[in-house]
């Protein structure tokens, strides 16, 4: 009979083995790594970059809403766009319910796309 507090799920000991193992080895990955890399800091090697351009402007500024609504608009889109895939690999093999499906799918899409466009999302 199990009293509360007495119960051990064995179960999950393999889990909590690789978790163990796992950050150990990221502690020693990162202690290795600190104790072996070079470090030759010199004036160019500390400036901050973007893309190899020099910097312009202050850090601090501002951007733009316009700027994160084409953004998240881009990944909506994409990751949609991604869903059309697999459905292309078996297009043969499935039926013309998935195909209802699917075409459903891609209004759905063009909806929101003219949609963003009527609300000039795309603008910049």
């Amino acid at each position: 009979m199990q009293t509360p507090g007495s119960y051990i799920p064995y179960e999950y000991l393999p889990i909590l083995v690789i978790m163990m193992i796992s950050v150990m080895f990221s502690v020693v990955v990162i202690l290795v790594g600190s104790i072996f890399r070079l470090a030759r800091p010199y004036k160019e090697k500390l400036l901050i970059y973007e893309s190899g351009n020099p910097p312009v402007g202050e850090t601090r500024e501002r951007f733009s809403i316009k700027f994160y609504i084409i953004a998240m608009l881009f990944v909506v889109f994409d990751v949609e766009a991604v869903f059309l895939y697999p459905w292309a690999l078996v297009f043969d093999s499935i039926g013309l319910y998935a195909v209802i499906e699917m075409m459903l799918f891609i209004v759905m899409l063009l909806i929101g796309y003219v949609y963003a466009w009527k609300k000039e999302a795309f603008n910049w």
